[in-house]
């Protein structure tokens, strides 16, 4: 099948168990890496699956992208680009649409797979437009709410579940942040799975294989 045009640039591999309307699994990469990234675990993945690795919008020279800026301070603060990222998560959401247009999968199985700012565009999608989203695989990353659409704790979120895991030796975004996620998630009774692994800012093989599982479960 020829990879479309649509308003992301993207990977894509056919399931290897055709049906008429295939689940689907959209991939977002983290912060300064590229479409190639996650798609590295395709072929770890349930073969029923239809996989789509999305491009981030914005380039950061000299190689990557980015679904938002981060500015960094010479304090050694980090700061996000929220305008961008609320930007990013409509231009992920316009990607579904799309992608259920012009391709034969089933807009009521859609998995979102995210890493570090993948997985926060993941959780910006979901739980402000949980009509589009089935799964969330929420790798290395957290709930960020000042990107969240105004009012999402009325949704129904009673479709939506999600898993999440984090290393307990993450350099990049602290594990403290991560734990705070499933309180979120309680809290608006979202159906939920958490793990930790004795990693960095990275996917152990174990967390890999919890993931695999899970999905095979859920689709």
């Amino acid at each position: 099948m020829t990879v479309k045009e649509l308003s992301l640039y993207h990977l894509i591999r056919e399931p290897k168990l055709k049906t008429a309307k295939s689940p689907v699994l959209i991939m977002l990469h983290g912060y300064g890496s590229d479409a190639n990234d996650l798609f590295g675990f395709k072929d770890e993945l349930p073969d029923e699956l239809f996989i789509i690795s999305a491009q981030a919008p914005y380039p950061l020279p000299p190689y990557g992208n980015a679904w938002y800026a981060l500015n960094f301070t010479n304090e050694g603060g980090k700061f996000s680009d929220d305008i961008q990222a609320v930007e990013s998560r409509k231009k992920i959401i316009k990607f579904i649409d799309e992608v259920i247009e012009n391709y034969p999968v089933d807009s009521e199985n859609v998995t979102l797979l995210g890493f570090s700012q993948g997985t926060i565009l993941s959780y910006a999608v979901a739980l402000s437009n949980p009509n589009k989203v089935k799964n969330v695989i929420a790798l290395s990353g957290y709930i960020h709410e000042n990107i969240l659409e105004e009012g999402y704790e009325t949704n129904d979120f009673s479709n939506l579940s999600v898993y999440a895991s984090h290393g307990t030796q993450d350099q990049v975004i602290p594990v403290s942040w991560a734990r705070n996620s499933p309180q979120i998630l309680k809290k608006l009774g979202i159906d939920h799975t958490y793990s930790e692994f004795p990693v960095g800012h990275g996917v152990a093989p174990q967390n890999l294989m919890e993931v695999k599982q899970w999905i095979k479960n859920k689709i």
